[in-house]
């Protein structure tokens, strides 16, 4: 363990050593808002300050290298990998006064920002720059005082940030360990008071007799100087840390209690973590790759610092590595995949005023979404625009989402984007729509099938890589199209009057009896150019199952309301499985859920719905759910759905599933807690009572939980040790969530952090499960740490 250098006023980043302007920036802005700080620098205000009427604030001193609460300036602390703003008065700071740089996910130019390019009149663009946080947090917007300054700032962030990134397990520990020393050591001292460790104590979650405490103070105290270190500190550390069940656990193996041969370490990996014949390669490398001595490595053996490490790791992780790249056949017709589905992606907020940003895209697409919405309505200026008709939500320029989505649609993934249209345009605008669409996406657009051939069945993801599909209205079949490829075209005027039964229809919004009303009007005569560019996507509307086998072809793709689809499931299950077999099916929340809550996908995923889209901007159980089935595959968006759901024959009923599925036991031993985070922070004195709630989410029989009861006082190590039972009827379908949460008799148990993934990346054995935050952040070092046994049957379960 060893604290980093960082010296006053520098960006350290690896070998890179960035000097800081002597200046902090001197705008900071934040998305969602026109308000702008600006600091007053030497007493003089800023022209910029009055010409937008916001009030000067106070300077930054340069003596001092920490953050300071100074309204309107952020500052950067470098020692801390730090950066704070005032609390009360930035939203993106908003839940602390200092931001960690592991929160910040990149860092942008100021013309990718939609608030800075709307006061380009005021600061050129190359003067600003865009912080982006992990999850939900607002970006932050900010302005130097040059292009510069600007330019110091970018790279020196973005350094960090890669560095950051690029942490082992240990450089994480280490920096972990080197922010609580800084919170501890509340003089700022260089050195811990017994006072300050037992204040620490409280922050971390810990609550010990005060005489222990002491003992262990003092055992750590090398020095005898009545204070705490660096290195000292570290060793406090570990004897708070000492872990009693992995120590025998690791007894339990070992011959003489002190390390594990060669073979004794694959007797445990077959007898306890199930690795079969690749026991014996596995250990060798595991060894290899864990064992801290370069001795204990010749000799092909594992101590105990060794062994924690390898539990710790990604190797001794609950998600098999085996799941975490593609490893799925990319290869099948695309309705044979669940795709990580979006609904009306532009919103960041509710759907009556929130706010629509392209930041909705890049948020959706970076998480690996494949399937975007765009609701098009007539804009000013003969520009198309998108927003959640009839409401008060805001609106941006069709142009600049589709150029968000050009820029943003493959850095996530290879395999195709959708873009759903919600056409309420003239059309004129349509035209322009088609216009934009085309020289903005260029080659990226999939504008006619693949070989120009009249195709069989839906291209796989594999072959539409790196394509954006449009899913929409289309005035002709697809074959019409292709037939009509060499021939001379119609006017549009006279292909408009021939097709006016093709008139759009949107999906309902669900808003209220006037909105209704208003839709009741007229509806606009599809483009003809518009409609060329959907190709294997073309929208129909759903009327009965028979309807759709007699009438449809493979390439036309229906959407269903969550109420629909869930009346469908009920009364034709089975038909609506053998429906997802040939054709792809869109289920969109209800228009009445206006605070953009999200259903539950798992009961429209068992159905064998492709493109089940969720409110991305609302974090939750569903959205948990939703990231815990698409973590897989390199999360591609892509999952290949089940054999039994791909079988154009299949008797399974969701609601009423039978034989052959295999069903199985699940055991699991809650074991004990390592290091879990206070959920309310600014009480410094209380300590959390944790306990754990596992989820399972299925078919309708096979939903359940159950919990452990709550550890008394502890968030640093409690230890439950309590096994719980479960019966799983289709394992295939089943997705494993574990909840961590603080007991309150008073009132409802507070979240603590989750993970949820597929039970077909669950490893047995003895397992850490590494917790994320309600936005699905890594709260590292936070884990929990379980054994994990399955068995085929269901004996000596409970039903």
């Amino acid at each position: 363990m060893s604290f980093w250098p960082m010296s006053r006023r520098r960006l350290v980043a690896g070998s890179q050593v960035l000097p800081l302007p002597e200046q902090a920036p001197c705008h900071a802005a934040y998305e969602n808002s026109n308000d702008l700080w600006h600091p007053e620098f030497q007493g003089s205000a800023s022209p910029c300050t009055k010409a937008l009427g916001v009030p000067t604030c106070g300077g930054w001193g340069p003596s001092s290298c920490g953050f300071r609460e100074k309204r309107g300036v952020l500052v950067l602390d470098p020692q801390l990998l730090q950066f704070g703003g005032p609390s009360s008065s930035v939203p993106a700071l908003a839940s602390s006064p200092a931001v960690s740089i592991s929160d910040v996910d990149t860092v942008r130019e100021g013309h990718e920002s939609e608030l800075l390019r709307n006061l380009a009149e005021e600061f050129p663009l190359e003067q600003g720059f865009t912080i982006v946080f992990h999850g939900r947090r607002s970006n932050l917007d900010l302005v130097a005082n040059s292009v510069e300054e600007a330019q110091i700032w970018m790279q020196g962030l973005q350094l960090l940030v890669d560095f950051v990134t690029s942490m082992d397990q240990q450089e994480r520990l280490d920096q972990w360990l080197s922010d609580w020393f800084q919170h501890g050591d509340k003089n700022q001292d260089g050195r811990m008071s017994f006072g300050e460790v037992q204040r620490l104590l409280h922050l971390m979650n810990v609550e010990m007799d005060q005489d222990h405490a002491f003992q262990l103070f003092q055992r750590a105290d090398a020095s005898q100087s009545g204070t705490l270190e660096g290195e000292e500190f570290v060793e406090f550390y570990k004897s708070l840390t000492q872990r009693p069940e992995v120590q025998e656990l690791f007894e339990k193996f070992s011959s003489d209690g002190q390390k594990l041969t060669l073979l004794e370490f694959v007797d445990f990996l077959q007898e306890e973590q199930k690795e079969g014949e690749r026991a014996s390669d596995l250990a060798l490398e595991l060894i290899d790759c864990y064992e801290p001595s370069d001795s204990g490595k010749l000799r092909h053996v594992l101590s105990m610092d060794g062994f924690l490490s390898y539990l710790y790791s990604k190797d001794g992780d609950i998600f098999n590595p085996t799941c975490l790249p593609i490893y799925q056949d990319m290869t099948q017709p695309l309705n044979q995949y669940y795709i990580s589905s979006s609904h009306n992606t532009y919103l960041v907020g509710d759907q009556l005023c929130g706010q629509s940003s392209v930041e909705g895209y890049i948020r959706a697409l970076k998480r690996g979404c494949r399937c975007v919405e765009v609701d098009i309505w007539d804009g000013p200026s003969g520009e198309p625009i998108v927003y959640h008709g009839h409401t008060l939500t805001s609106r941006i320029p069709f142009k600049d989402v589709v150029a968000a989505i050009g820029q943003y649609a493959f850095q996530t993934s290879d395999y195709p984007v959708i873009l759903s249209l919600e056409n309420h345009c003239s059309w004129e605008q349509q035209e322009i729509i088609a216009r934009h669409l085309t020289e903005i996406l260029g080659n990226q657009l999939l504008s006619t099938t693949l070989d120009g051939q009249l195709p069989t069945q839906l291209p796989s993801p594999e072959e539409l890589r790196r394509k954006i599909l449009v899913k929409g209205k289309k005035l002709k079949t697809l074959e019409e199209d292709l037939e009509e490829e060499e021939e001379e075209p119609e006017s549009e005027l006279e292909e408009a009057e021939l097709q006016l039964e093709a008139q759009m229809e949107s999906e309902p919004q669900e808003l209220s009896p006037r909105s209704k009303d208003k839709k009741k009007k007229s509806k606009p005569i599809l483009c003809p150019s518009l409609s060329a560019l959907v190709v294997y996507l073309k929208a129909v509307t759903f009327y009965s199952f028979t309807h759709s086998r007699e009438h449809y072809r493979f390439y036309e793709t229906s959407s269903f309301s969550e109420a629909k689809a869930k009346s469908l499931i009920k009364e034709a299950g089975n038909e609506f499985v053998l429906h997802n077999t040939w054709q792809l099916s869109r289920v969109y929340p209800s228009g009445l859920r206006t605070d953009s809550s999200n259903y539950n996908p798992q009961e429209f995923w068992n159905a064998g719905c492709q493109m089940v889209a969720l409110n991305m901007q609302t974090a939750g159980l569903e959205m948990d759910l939703c990231d815990g089935l698409f973590r897989q595959n390199a999360g591609s968006g892509y999952v290949l759905k089940p054999d039994f759901l791909r079988d154009a024959q299949s008797s399974f009923h969701p609601e009423r599933p039978i034989s052959p599925f295999k069903a199985q036991t699940l055991l699991i031993q809650v074991i004990s807690g390592q290091q879990l985070p206070k959920v309310d922070k600014t009480k410094e004195e209380s300590i959390v009572d944790p306990l754990v709630r596992v989820e399972i989410f299925g078919i309708r029989q096979d939903t359940t939980r159950q919990e452990t009861s709550y550890v008394e006082n502890n968030g640093f190590n409690p230890y439950w040790g309590q096994t719980l039972c479960f019966r799983v009827l289709v394992p295939e379908l089943a997705l494993l969530r574990f909840v961590v949460k603080d007991y309150d008799w008073k009132s409802r148990n507070d979240f603590i952090g989750q993970y949820t993934l597929p039970w077909n990346c669950m490893q047995q054995g003895y397992r850490h499960i590494h917790l994320l935050s309600k936005d699905g952040i890594s709260l590292h070092p936070a884990s929990i740490f379980v054994h994990i046994c399955t068995r085929e049957g269901l004996e000596g379960v409970e039903s």
